[in-house]
């Protein structure tokens, strides 16, 4: 069963999921925007004979505290300093990665910075390289790094937060849908419409422009410590496309790269087969260091 808990971070009351036998390997999910932990809610599930299964709510989102951004510092360095901070409280030495979207810059600061902590990488849609981030949809951010006005933060305010567009984030790109539960974006709607959480995700999609800096780092990250990387992703997505996916295999020796036909929240429709793939690649990264031993 899924335990839903909270625990104290800087102040901050983080909100998680957990579920499974802490004795078995711990896999630990980050979220994408402008979700939550809820995205996990069946791969949880599904997982937790297998796994021990924790999902945290960042700052700002789902049932974590969302503090006022004049109190808080919207940024991805500040949200994987928490992450970290929650890793240490809750003793999670060693955990496999599975990250989403907002979850890539998050999870792929802490491996870069704690490489010893990571068993392996699960990367759903999200990004580490150039490729992945086409003008086609990221003209209007990259306008916003580089004029963070008034306009250009509420021109994607109007239109990056429409109750139109977030159902469009969970609805693009899938072949059927009608199997994609309307519970996912009438949930955003209502945390998006807390006070000053709009501009917390500004402030983020305005720290994004930090990321792309980075991505020579993550990738030395994964030329000197190979960590065993999944790829499970979304091929008809249009905001981290199937370009993205592809570049994984220039600096990672062992991927295991699977595209599925689907779009950015690809567990909405395809958790059944996301968990096998997890199970399945799990059991061959632990045959691979029986055999080095």
């Amino acid at each position: 069963m899924t335990h839903y808990r909270t625990i104290n971070i800087d102040g901050l009351s983080v909100f998680y999921r957990e579920a499974g036998d802490p004795a078995n390997p711990t896999l630990l999910l980050l979220h994408g925007f402008p979700a939550s932990s809820f995205m996990f809610r069946d791969l949880i599930v599904k997982l937790s004979a297998d796994f021990h299964v924790v999902a945290p709510d960042y700052p700002g989102f789902g049932h974590s505290d969302a503090p006022h951004p004049d109190e808080f510092a919207y940024t991805f360095d500040h949200l994987a300093d928490v992450i970290a901070a929650f890793t240490d409280k809750l003793g999670l030495d060693k955990y496999a990665l599975y990250m989403q979207d907002f979850g890539g810059p998050v999870g792929f600061r802490l491996a870069h910075w704690r490489p010893e902590r990571i068993s392996f990488l699960v990367v759903q849609n999200a990004n580490a390289y150039d490729e992945g981030l086409p003008d086609s949809f990221w003209a209007p951010v990259r306008a916003l790094w580089q004029d963070p006005s008034t306009a250009n933060r509420e021109m994607i305010r109007q239109a990056g937060m429409s109750d139109e567009a977030l159902q469009w984030n969970y609805t693009h790109g899938t072949a059927d849908p009608t199997l994609i539960s309307p519970d996912s974006w009438v949930l955003q709607q209502a945390l998006l419409a807390r006070p000053g959480n709009k501009d917390a995700m500004l402030d983020l999609l305005y720290d994004y422009r930090t990321n792309p800096g980075l991505y020579p780092q993550w990738q030395q990250y994964f030329r000197d410590h190979q960590p065993p990387t999944l790829i499970v992703w979304g091929k008809h997505d249009v905001i981290f496309p199937e370009a993205g996916a592809h570049p994984f295999r220039r600096d990672l020796d062992n991927v295991d790269f699977n595209l599925l036909d689907t779009g950015h929240f690809a567990l909405e429709d395809h958790s059944d087969t996301i968990a096998a793939h997890i199970r399945r690649f799990a059991r061959t990264v632990a045959d691979g260091h029986r055999s080095a031993e």
